[in-house]
């Protein structure tokens, strides 16, 4: 499955320094990668038009949760002599 999140790049001009950019992360797109507060990225630039996002830190497969499986019932099956 893959989602599409348009964002907008915003710029922060303060006088006396140098501009910076930010870029939001959907919150979708967050809870889905299991993002925390405090995680550091880092940015790859494939080509012009593409940047790319990777974990410094990745994080274990663990967080990620298996889906729950449904109980089944168990019949006692007869035993049949013969």
């Amino acid at each position: 499955m893959q989602a599409q999140y348009p964002v907008k790049v915003q710029a922060i001009r303060s006088k006396g320094r140098t501009d910076r950019f930010y870029v939001f992360i959907p919150l979708p797109l967050a809870a889905a990668i299991g993002l925390e507060a405090g995680e550091e990225f880092q940015w790859s630039l494939a080509d012009r038009n593409t940047l790319a996002v990777r974990r410094i830190t990745p994080t274990p497969l663990a967080h990620a949760r298996a889906p729950a499986r449904k109980k089944t019932l168990r019949r006692k099956q007869k035993r049949t002599t013969r």
